[in-house]
């Protein structure tokens, strides 16, 4: 093999392992963010915590809906107090006011970003997708706690406030949604 054919074979070896770590970078990105809470994403647990403090945090609640979802969203309360560990229920609400089923898919986040590995959902309307018929009001819970380890970060323990984000887009109906059962 010559000189050239060896370069040539160095450089498709080269794209072949960018081309793989391009195929790598979004979901190996997804798992880091939710296992460090990096980037506001929260971490998940089947149940609460085995330890409450008596220190407090406020928890805020915000809704948004992504451009052209016909949707009216909102949540249910501004905000809660709550024991560090403790664990809390809030709920969102939402209508869909037009004369036709619409499904939509929540995405979700927390600020400040720091606060993110420490917020753990419990159960969340936002694992699954929800599909509106015409005319309805729905309230989704989501429950959750703030981890007691916040307390041991010496940046996030400082955080007064945390707010809960979520923004609901349109998707289409899922292929196995038995509509016709509804009517």
């Amino acid at each position: 093999m010559n000189a050239n054919s060896r370069t040539a074979v160095k450089l498709l070896g080269v794209v072949a392992v960018m081309i793989g770590l391009t195929a790598a970078a979004v979901p190996a990105y997804n798992l880091f963010c939710r296992v460090t809470g990096f980037g506001g994403a929260t971490v998940r647990n089947d149940v609460g915590s085995d330890i409450v403090t008596d220190e407090l945090i406020t928890i805020r609640f915000d809704a948004n809906r992504a451009i052209g979802m016909p949707w009216e969203f909102r949540p249910a309360q501004q905000s809660m107090e709550l024991r560090i560990g403790e664990t809390g229920l809030a709920f969102y609400e939402a209508y869909n006011p037009t004369d036709h089923p619409i499904a939509g898919s929540a995405v979700f986040n927390v600020t400040p970003f720091i606060t993110g590995g420490y917020f753990v959902k419990i159960d969340c309307f936002c694992f699954t997708e929800q599909v509106l018929m015409p005319g309805e009001r729905v309230q989704m819970p989501v429950s959750f706690y703030v981890d007691p380890e916040i307390l041991d970060d010496p940046e996030a323990s400082l955080v007064p406030a945390i707010t809960l984000s979520y923004t609901f887009h349109e998707i289409d109906i899922p292929e196995d949604y038995d509509l016709a059962a509804l009517d």
